[in-house]
């Protein structure tokens, strides 16, 4: 496992993002409410860079007839064909079996997915094996 820096502690600001890029892989770092995701930048339905979609809310179940909205800035809608994920879990909205990839988010030493972002001083680092990244030793 290696560490690389990814961002300022400060650059990606609530309902901001960042799209980075290691080694072979690409993926966005999300900051929803102050807590910080990471998902492959693939869309599981058809390839599309879904870390560059648009970030809302959605529609909200609701009676006939009614339109309710929430969950702003904590949707991810994919920029080919529209397909909705919940920023915090990485579940289409739908269809919850279909998800993100994700990529793990720990800050300060609290893990939160599966390959972490850790915090050195004001620097933001992401931690992935050296085969996902196609590094040598």
């Amino acid at each position: 496992m290696k560490a690389h820096p990814i961002a300022k502690v400060g650059e990606i600001p609530p309902g901001g993002r960042k799209l980075v890029t290691v080694g072979r892989v690409q993926f966005g770092v999300f900051n929803v409410g102050g807590e910080f995701f990471a998902y492959r930048n693939i869309c599981p339905h058809a390839g599309a860079p879904v870390c560059v979609g648009k970030i809302s809310g959605t529609t909200l179940p609701s009676a006939v007839y009614e339109y309710d909205y929430g969950r702003e800035g904590g949707i991810l809608r994919c920029p080919w064909h529209g397909w909705e994920f919940d920023l915090r879990t990485g579940e289409h909205l739908v269809d919850p079996e279909t998800k993100l990839k994700r990529i793990a988010v720990e800050i300060q030493g609290e893990a939160l997915e599966k390959f972490p972002v850790t915090q050195s001083g004001d620097t933001l680092h992401v931690i992935l094996p050296v085969s996902v990244v196609g590094e040598g030793p």
